[in-house]
């Protein structure tokens, strides 16, 4: 969608960008505090999800959750939250109309809630129905438990489970104090924001009724170690196994090699005619799998995953090893190169169909790092890169021998040490 970005800055500490949409029916906001898991105390985990629940209920407007809900919803509004390892992000959309109102209402959840013993209780139980629908998620289980054996600041929801109890009433209220401060705070805000709303906006969180804090939560020194051996869930309820491959580099990778990086990854996996997912189907080996990169304040890394019959996996492994040994070799087709940047430039226009998906362009790499991305930019960025450059970045991933392997499923260690040897030869 046709945009303007305005980045603003308070005196306050807070820093937001205003995304004018011209003529959208919609609004949407984030508001984040750099306030996840990492930050809780030991053995205290679960503080900040929880925290994160109760938070967007009772407030000294309205004291009671399901009331203040119904208030934010009566015209058809959203409203939500999540916790991750690093940040809490409350957010909402609404009707153009009643932007004003709603961002009232979400700015009062943020700055007076009164956690009430009674929506603590009712949002602790909650909490435990959340993460046990989410430890049934087998791919979640292992990567979540990948993680943690790396060394990231990150924990299974079944150790989440078993902790959660440890946290009391006034754990969150203590959370919230040390977090919820205007310095701490990012915010991105999209829709029909002509000049007098950006300043009503601005005035809002100008005004904003925190306290200032000590200045924005660093990220957490996370140095992943290689593995000594690939980590083994055993679960002899399901047929096939979960497989996910991680390796890693000990720096963040700049933005030409985010493009030619993600690049690879389209080229690999993300579609039916990619060289390992496309060349899989074909032999009727995998129904599904995807790859990926992640980065935190210093690695940089990249994964892939599948669900495959243990039968399978010997032949779904050579072709991982053929392919990505053949681009560490230069042998890449200038046609497999042009139709992984025509696949990317429209994956780029679809993802800018909303104000939601116009705001999310924005928001992922603002709150992490204080940078605008220049969204205009992104297609210019796409046909730029090279053959070069993706032969490059691709071996300097592997380079650094810093790797592992998890598996979930029912297998014994000879097929586990199998498929390892297999990838080995990629980090040598």
């Amino acid at each position: 969608m046709k945009h303007t970005v305005y980045e603003v800055k308070l005196k306050n500490g807070s820093k937001g960008l205003i995304i004018n949409v011209p003529e959208s029916s919609v609004v949407t906001f984030d508001i984040n505090f750099r306030a996840g898991d990492y930050l809780t105390k030991e053995g205290k985990w679960e503080a900040a999800h929880i925290m994160e629940h109760v938070l967007l209920g009772a407030n000294k407007l309205i004291p009671k959750a399901r009331t203040f809900q119904a208030e934010f919803e009566k015209n058809g509004a959203y409203s939500n939250a999540s916790t991750s390892s690093y940040d809490i992000i409350y957010e909402a959309e609404c009707a153009e109309f009643e932007w004003n109102r709603i961002l009232g209402l979400l700015i009062t959840a943020v700055t007076k809630p009164l956690f009430l013993k009674e929506e603590f209780e009712a949002e602790f139980g909650n909490v435990r129905e959340e993460l046990t629908a989410r430890s049934n998620n087998h791919f979640r289980h292992l990567s979540l438990a990948l993680r943690q054996s790396y060394g990231f600041a990150m924990k299974t929801d079944q150790d989440r489970l078993k902790l959660m109890g440890n946290v009391e009433l006034k754990d969150i209220r203590e959370h919230y104090e040390l977090t919820h401060t205007t310095s701490n705070m990012r915010f991105v805000i999209a829709g029909h924001l002509p000049i007098e709303r950006r300043k009503l906006i601005k005035k809002a969180f100008d005004s904003i009724e925190l306290p200032l804090g000590d200045g924005r939560f660093e990220l957490p020194d996370e140095r992943p170690i290689s593995l000594e051996k690939p980590l083994y869930i055993n679960n002899k309820t399901i047929e096939n196994i979960y497989v996910y491959v991680d390796t890693f580099m000990s720096r963040r990778i700049r933005d030409p090699e985010v493009d030619a990086l993600s690049l690879i990854n389209t080229m690999l996996t993300e579609t039916l005619y990619s060289r390992i997912f496309g060349a899989a189907r074909e032999k009727g080996l995998i129904y599904g799998m995807s790859s990926g990169m992640e980065q935190t304040k210093d690695i940089s890394g990249w994964w892939i995953g599948a669900q495959i019959m243990p039968k399978n996996a010997p032949a779904l492994f050579d072709i991982i090893v053929r392919e990505l040994t053949a681009v560490f070799k230069g042998k890449i087709k200038d046609e497999d190169i042009t139709a992984a940047k025509q696949y990317a430039i429209g994956r780029y226009q679809r993802s800018g169909q909303t104000v939601g998906g116009t705001a999310a362009g924005y928001s992922n790499r603002y709150f992490f790092d204080d940078v605008i991305d220049d969204y205009y930019k992104i297609p210019e960025r796409i046909k730029a890169v090279s053959r070069n450059r993706i032969i490059k970045i691709t071996k300097e991933i592997f380079a650094e021998n810093i790797w592992g392997m998890g598996i979930l499923g029912n297998v014994d260690q000879e097929f586990i040490d199998t498929l390892e040897e297999k990838l080995k030869p990629l980090w040598k």
